[in-house]
């Protein structure tokens, strides 16, 4: 595939066409104050340097330019970073300078730290260039918003929002994003494994018969979080505990399940219409999330996802997925490192049944998703994956908001939901006050379904 619009699900929610559920979400304007005029075409020699900011110095940014680095058909350096803590940025910066220091040309005026390190780091690209967006989903949409308004490529890791206006606040940038020609690629790189592809082309031209069942898994140990320290500064300890506080990272089951929530409505070739849930927490080094969720989605067509995670030490692990037909079953992931893609003549999986296997080696689907969008830049090609991601981004919300709240969530009310987490996360602040409070022996509340209000 040379493009992710052929992944993208042509069924919107109840069936309505793309144009029709984007004009009844209030997404499509007919003028966005982003959209401005066309970028230029840059790079479609196919011989520049193509320049990369990075904002968003953790492991995954580190590892996400890394994975640019391995790319062919073109140089491409790293030349601007930026954080909200300066001991993130020396510590990527050593690392990547350790490993490719001939493709690391980042001098010390073009790290950036601060709230609005952002902006310097983007206003240093020139167009055709990429900026990484890879903090975390609270910031995401106005990292994104701002890097469209400046005519920047963009790759962006997921997950995409953490909020149905913050949702919003993605699609319209999307949308502009689109009117501008501009290349971006999204961190659901599932969809460009080679292993899921052919599995799912398959489970597409009915080989497994209609798909009736979906089955996702993320179940592993948990990230700690201790309890909040004596006079520790909250919003400090928050940022640098992010994967444990929804309001910054949108929670365990979007920001680590959004993945098999995706592979499997890629399967449905559709998004669902409603989730119901339950969930809980057993442990509190969770910081503010439950540590186990299991969501019933619902397609308009009938069809049930079922999607299970679980946070855990010493309990049974997997991150799988399947599908359930008409006709048969199929693997679609047994594990993260070897997918091993089946399909089966049967519901019961057992190597009798089985009648397809993708049997060899994937592909590294983090260097093909840069692949894809470094060669859309210099050939000028269409590779826009970003109002999929908003789509994908508003199934995974469903799923938690159904398990935090107790309630019955349609797509529509998630998407139309005016619930903040942070109401205005532009003005955000080392003197702002933390979003959420510890209790008094430093730990903090989980979410209580039939009183926790996220929609």
């Amino acid at each position: 595939m040379t493009s992710s619009q052929s992944d993208t699900p042509k069924r919107s929610p109840g069936g309505a066409s793309r144009r029709r559920f984007l004009k009844r979400t209030g997404q499509v304007a007919a003028a966005s104050a982003l959209a401005g005029v066309a970028v230029p075409k840059c790079h479609a020699n196919g011989d520049s340097t193509i320049k990369l900011a990075l904002v968003g110095c953790g492991g995954r940014g580190t590892g996400a330019v890394g994975d640019a680095f391995r790319t062919t058909g073109g140089p491409v350096k790293l030349h601007a970073m930026a954080d909200v803590f300066e001991n993130r940025v020396a510590g990527s910066y050593g690392r990547l300078s350790k490993q490719s220091a001939d493709r690391v040309d980042v001098p010390p005026e073009r790290r950036f730290v601060g709230f609005d390190a952002y902006k310097h780091a983007i206003d240093s690209l020139d167009p055709g260039d990429v900026v990484l967006l890879t903090t975390h989903a609270n910031f995401r949409p106005m990292h994104f918003e701002y890097a469209v308004e400046k005519g920047m490529h963009v790759f962006a890791e997921k997950s995409f929002a953490v909020d149905g206006p913050a949702t919003r606040r993605w699609l319209k940038a999307a949308e502009a994003s689109e009117q501008k020609n501009l290349k971006m690629a999204c961190g659901l790189m599932w969809r460009h494994s080679h292993a899921r592809q052919e599995v799912i082309r398959r489970i597409h031209e009915g080989e497994i018969g209609d798909v009736h069942t979906l089955r996702i898994y993320r179940v592993h140990g948990p990230v700690h979080c201790p309890p909040l320290p004596e006079g520790a500064d909250e919003l400090v300890f928050q940022l640098q505990h992010r994967n444990s506080f929804t309001w910054i990272s949108a929670g365990f089951f979007v920001d680590w399940h959004c993945h098999n929530v995706d592979v499997a409505c890629w399967a449905k070739d559709a998004w669902p219409v409603s989730a119901q849930a339950m969930g809980g927490r057993c442990y509190p080094q969770a910081g503010n999330q439950m540590d186990h969720f299991a969501v019933e989605y619902t397609f308009a067509d009938g069809t049930k996802l079922f999607a299970f995670a679980r946070h855990m030490s010493n309990c049974w692990n997997t991150y799988s997925d399947y599908a359930h037909g008409s006709k048969g079953s199929a693997v679609i992931m047994e594990s993260l490192r070897q997918p091993r893609p089946r399909i089966y003549k049967s519901h019961n999986m057992v190597p009798d049944a089985m009648v397809w296997e993708y049997g060899r080696g994937d592909n590294n689907p983090y260097v093909e998703e840069w692949q894809l969008l470094l060669d859309a830049i210099r050939k000028d090609t269409p590779h826009n994956e970003a109002r999929r991601a908003g789509e994908a981004n508003v199934a995974a919300l469903m799923g938690r908001t159904a398990a935090h709240t107790g309630a019955y969530v349609t797509w529509d009310a998630m998407l139309n939901s005016d619930f903040q987490f942070v109401e205005d996360i532009d003005a955000l602040t080392f003197d702002s006050p933390a979003p959420v409070k510890a209790g008094p022996d430093g730990i903090y509340e989980p979410p209580l379904p039939g009183m926790t209000k996220e929609i």
